[in-house]
């Protein structure tokens, strides 16, 4: 063992794989493929035209159309339209009277199905079938419960 030294395993250097440049070099590709992908992607709106203000206009108070008909605990009805109390009415008035709100107002006619905290589901959807056979298509129901005759 002549030529070996103690001292020649010292020049020999071990390969090490050096991981930081490795990390931005990925990093690197990784921006690089995002910034590609949402390149490739169109990005398409739709034009809306919004509405101007007008200052000078006075804002006029529009009469209130709606008619609010409630089923009370009791299975009767109270029909109120504009400014009006609220009147009681039978079932059979319920019919005539929509189709004359609606024959007078046409496509502006709207309904409000009210209920006061007793009222029965049966009474309810009395009323809802009635609006519906009348033709009025815009019909709400009210979800908050509210004294008999409001």
């Amino acid at each position: 063992m002549a030529g070996s030294s103690p001292h020649a395993d010292e020049g020999k250097k071990k390969a090490r794989i050096e991981i930081i440049p490795l990390i931005d070099v990925v990093f690197f590709l990784l921006a690089t493929f995002v910034l590609f992908t949402l390149s490739l992607q169109r990005i398409s709106s739709v034009d809306v035209t919004l509405p101007k203000a007008d200052p000078t206009a006075q804002q006029k108070k529009q009469e209130d159309t709606t008619v609010y008909l409630q089923v009370s605990d009791e299975g009767t009805y109270y029909w109120k339209f504009g400014e009006n109390p609220a009147e009681l009415i039978s079932t059979g008035e319920i019919a005539p009277r929509l189709a004359d709100y609606r024959n007078s107002l046409g496509t502006n006619a709207r309904v409000l199905v009210r209920g006061d905290n007793r009222a029965r589901f049966g009474a309810a959807v009395l009323a809802l079938d009635e609006v519906r056979k009348s033709g009025i298509e815009q019909i709400s129901v009210e979800t908050v419960q509210s004294q008999t005759g409001r």
